[in-house]
């Protein structure tokens, strides 16, 4: 009996502190963009693509971000700031500004993962073949940048039958006017 509740102590410490750190990294990734005013490459207007190296990347943004911009990991599903958000609005890189998806085309997939069936414009994204952790797969970056989104899958719904399926940490989003 006291071997379970060790067990069942040990899973509540667990699930707090995983909840604890999304809300970190959240609460991070918030005060990150109030910095990106020091971010010399972030517009919502320039298009032109960006050859900037890891280590200045490293300098310019929040470790959450950089980890999974630059060196391509995926936040934990269901902790990122926009899975399930439902107001209308933009999509934007959070590591360089350029507009990635509109709400309009956002869907619930129940993956946990903000989702969207459709880039903003054909050219706001590029797909990229990713054949890590033994998986075939197609890796989504910005198109500006190079940074890691997420990937996309052939299980979306109509019309593309596409799901864009994003990590909120590299998304910045600002409300429909």
């Amino acid at each position: 009996m006291q071997y379970i509740s060790m067990i069942f102590l040990a899973g509540i410490v667990l699930i707090f502190a995983t909840s604890t750190k999304g809300q970190n990294r959240t609460a991070s990734k918030k005060e990150g963009n109030k910095e990106m005013k020091n971010n010399p490459y972030y517009s919502h207007t320039d298009n032109k693509p960006l050859a900037v190296s890891d280590a200045e990347w490293k300098k310019i943004l929040d470790p959450g971000t950089y980890q999974i911009a630059r060196e391509k990991g995926t936040e934990r599903a269901f902790t990122g700031e926009y899975w399930d958000n439902h107001k209308k609005g933009t999509y934007y890189c959070a590591v360089c500004g350029k507009p990635l998806f509109s709400s309009d085309t956002k869907f619930e997939s129940g993956t946990g993962w903000p989702s969207f069936y459709q880039p903003l414009t054909p050219g706001s994204t590029r797909d990229i073949h990713d054949g890590s952790h033994g998986m075939d797969r197609t890796e989504v970056v910005c198109a500006r940048c190079g940074s890691h989104l997420g990937h996309v899958f052939d299980d979306g719904p109509a019309p593309t039958h596409l799901r864009y399926c994003m990590n909120s940490a590299v998304l910045d989003f600002e409300l429909k006017k």
